[in-house]
C-alpha cells in the first residue's frame, strides 16, 4: 500500500506542468553535480567549472537531471557519464591507485555499453576521446585540481557552448537507463507494486534524508543476508518489485525527504512526509500544523484558516474525498523503520487536526503561542527540554493518535507528570499535553462514564477531587505569596511533588500554615481567600493517601487553571496581577 500510494504520487508529479516541480522521468534523477568538465567536440579540456554556491563545508552545487545512479556497495560501480573525480577522471584522493584504475576503468565501461547510436553522438564522441588522451595530464596544471583531490566531489562533461550536460543530449536520454556491465540479466516477474510483468530491481535505490540514518542512504526494501533469502531466490527477487515501479517509489520518497521540502516535518526521532492523491494546498500547510514553521504570524494564519474551513464545510465534496497519506519513518541501522502510515480522506483528517488543536487549547499568558507545535509540547516533557531526551517512538505515536483519533500514549501523560514533579512546575505547554490525554481518555471511556471534560480555563463545577486539590494547592500558594511579596521560593518549590502524589501527607501542614499566612493580610482579603477556600474544599471529602498518575495529571491541571483564574478578574471583580511566565 504505501509503495503503491508513493508510485501513484511520482506519476503525478512526473506529468506537473511546472518544470520546477515535475520529478524525473524514469532512469534519471536530480544530482548535484560540483564540476562540470568542459569540451569541445574533439575531446580536448577547455574548462573545469565550479557550479557550487554558499560558503565553506556548506556549498552545494549545481542540480541536474542525470542518469540513475548505480547502488553503491564496497565493489566497484560506475554511473553513467557522471560520477565521483576518482571514477570520472581516474584521480587518486585516498592513496589507493589500483583500486581508483579499477573504477575509472568502470566508468569507461558503463560508456561503451551504450548503443551504437548513442555513441555516434557528438559529445559522447568528445568524452570518449577525453578519456583516451590522459585526463590526469590535462587537468594537472589546474587550480581546482587540488580541490578535486581533496573532495573527490562529484563530475560530469558537457560541450563547451552547450547547456545541457553530454548525458542529457537526446542521444543518450533516448537509450533510457544503461545497464550495468557487471550486473547478472534478471527474469520477468509480476510487479508487486503494479501488477504488471516487468524486470524485478534487484537493489532499491537508497532513501536520503531521514534524521538519525546513514548520511549515504538507507533502504525501506532489502534483502542482504542469506538468512533473508527463499526457494532459492536472491536480493529483491525475493519481493519483485518492477524496475520502474522501484525507481518511482524511491524518486518520490526522496524528493518528499529532500531539504527545503515542504512536505515534510520532523517529529521527534521520527521523519514524517506527506501527500495527498491529488494536488491539494494542504500540501504545502500542512507540516507547519504540527511544525513551528519559518514565520510564526503565518503559521497562525494557516490554523486558523484551516479551523475555518473545516467549520464552513470547505473540505465536503469531491475535494474532502481526496485521498491523503502520512508516512513516518525511523532510522534502524542499515535500513529504516516505518513508525507508522495512516491514509484516510481529506475532511476526516482535517476535521482531526481541528479537534487537536481544541484539545490542546488551554488558558495560557499573552507571550504564548496560540497553536503550539507538537514539536514544543514534546521538548516541554523531555528532560532539559532537549529534542533529543523526548522518549523514542513518541512524537510518531502522537501523530498516529491525532490523525486516527484514538487515545494518546500513557507514555505522554507520564512524561508530562514526571516533568511537573521534577522541576515542581506546571507550564502552558504540559498543562495543554495533560489536558489533551486526559479528555482523549474520557472520550474513549464507556458511554456511561460520569466525569467532565476538561475545559481551557477553570471550571469550578468540576467535582474531581484530584482536581480540587491542584486547585486548593494553587489558593494556598497564593496566600503565602500575598502574605510574603517577593518571596523567592513558595510551597511549590518544596511540596508540589509530595501534594500531588500522597495529599494526606501534606496538606494538613498546609492548612495550618495558611493560618499564619492569613494574619498578614488586609480584612478583606482574608474573607475572599476564605471564601475560595471554602468552594475549592466543598466537593472534597477525605484527602486521599494516594493519586495515581492519571489523577496527578487532574491535580496539575487544577493547580494550572487555578493559577491562571487569579491573573484576570475574580468573583468579586477584583483585577489580580499580571500572568507569570511559562
Amino acid at each position: 500500500m504505501i509503495l503503491q500510494a508513493l508510485n501513484d504520487y511520482y506519476r503525478r508529479k512526473m506529468a506537473d506542468p511546472d518544470p520546477a516541480h515535475r520529478l524525473p522521468a524514469f532512469g534519471f534523477e536530480d544530482k548535484e553535480i560540483a564540476f562540470v568538465v568542459e569540451l569541445d567536440a574533439d575531446g580536448r579540456l577547455t574548462a573545469i567549472k565550479d557550479t557550487r554556491s554558499g560558503e565553506g563545508k556548506k556549498k552545494t552545487g549545481a542540480k541536474y537531471l542525470v542518469p540513475q545512479g548505480v547502488k553503491k556497495t564496497s565493489g566497484v560501480a560506475a554511473n553513467l557519464l557522471w560520477d565521483t573525480a576518482e571514477y570520472a577522471l581516474g584521480l587518486d584522493t585516498k592513496g589507493k591507485p589500483e583500486r581508483v584504475a579499477q573504477q575509472h576503468a568502470a566508468f569507461r565501461a558503463r560508456i561503451d555499453a551504450l548503443p551504437v547510436e548513442a555513441r555516434e553522438d557528438t559529445g559522447v564522441r568528445a568524452v570518449l576521446a577525453f578519456l583516451d588522451s590522459e585526463p590526469l595530464t590535462q587537468i594537472a596544471g589546474l587550480s581546482c585540481t587540488p580541490e578535486l583531490r581533496e573532495i573527490n566531489p562529484l563530475v560530469s562533461f558537457r560541450l563547451t557552448g552547450d547547456t545541457d550536460l553530454v548525458c542529457q543530449r537526446p542521444a543518450v536520454a533516448s537509450t533510457g537507463i544503461a545497464d550495468d556491465p557487471a550486473a547478472e540479466p534478471a527474469e520477468t516477474a509480476i510487479c508487486l507494486v503494479t501488477g504488471e510483468p516487468a524486470t524485478p530491481e534487484r537493489l532499491h535505490s537508497a532513501i536520503k534524508g531521514v534524521w538519525g540514518a546513514q548520511t549515504s542512504g538507507a533502504n525501506i526494501v532489502s534483502f542482504n543476508l542469506d538468512a533473508f533469502n527463499s526457494f532459492g531466490k536472491t536480493q529483491g527477487n525475493n519481493a519483485p518489485v518492477g524496475r520502474p515501479a522501484a525507481f518511482a517509489y524511491t524518486t518520490a520518497l526522496n524528493h518528499l525527504l529532500a531539504r527545503g521540502s515542504r512536505q515534510r516535518l520532523q517529529v521527534g526521532d521520527a521523519s514524517t512526509v506527506f501527500w495527498a492523491q491529488k494536488a491539494d494546498p494542504v500540501e504545502d500547510v500542512f507540516a507547519d500544523f504540527f511544525g513551528d514553521g519559518d514565520d510564526p504570524d503565518a503559521r497562525t494564519e494557516e490554523i486558523r484558516a484551516l479551523l475555518d474551513a473545516v467549520h464552513s464545510g470547505r473540505f465536503a465534496g469531491a475535494r474532502g474525498d481526496n485521498a491523503f497519506h502520512v508516512l513516518s519513518l525511523a532510522p534502524n541501522a542499515a535500513r529504516i523503520a516505518v513508525r507508522f502510515w495512516h491514509t484516510g480522506r481529506l475532511r476526516d483528517i482535517a476535521h482531526r487536526i481541528s479537534a487537536w488543536f481544541s484539545e490542546i487549547d488551554i488558558a495560557h499568558g499573552p507571550g504564548e503561542p496560540e497553536y503550539p507545535s507538537l514539536f514544543r509540547l514534546l521538548t516541554a516533557i523531555a528532560v532539559q527540554g532537549k529534542a533529543d531526551n523526548i522518549p523514542p517512538k513518541l512524537g510518531g505515536e502522537v501523530m498516529r493518535s491525532i490523525l486516527d483519533g484514538s487515545p494518546f500514549p500513557a507514555t505522554w501523560l507520564n512524561a508530562a507528570v514526571q516533568r511537573c514533579r521534577a522541576e515542581q512546575r506546571v507550564t502552558y505547554l504540559r498543562a495543554a499535553s495533560i489536558k489533551a490525554c486526559l479528555n482523549r481518555q474520557l472520550r474513549h471511556r464507556p458511554s456511561n462514564a460520569t466525569e467532565k471534560e476538561f475545559r481551557p480555563m477553570l471550571d469550578p463545577s468540576n467535582p474531581n477531587t484530584a482536581y480540587r486539590l491542584g486547585r486548593l494547592f494553587a489558593v494556598l500558594e497564593k496566600i503565602q505569596e500575598e502574605a510574603s511579596p517577593g518571596i523567592n521560593a513558595t510551597i511549590r518549590d518544596r511540596y508540589y511533588g509530595a501534594a500531588s502524589s500522597t495529599p494526606v501527607a501534606v496538606f494538613t501542614t498546609l492548612l495550618r500554615l495558611k493560618n499564619a499566612h492569613l494574619k498578614k493580610l488586609v480584612t478583606g482579603r482574608v474573607v475572599w481567600f476564605e471564601k475560595l477556600l471554602g468552594d475549592v474544599l466543598g466537593a472534597v471529602s477525605d484527602f486521599p493517601k494516594h493519586l495515581p498518575l492519571p489523577d496527578q495529571g487532574r491535580f496539575a491541571l487544577g493547580y494550572y487553571h487555578q493559577r491562571q483564574a487569579f491573573f484576570t478578574r475574580n468573583a468579586d471583580d477584583q483585577p489580580q496581577s499580571t500572568p507569570e511566565g511559562n
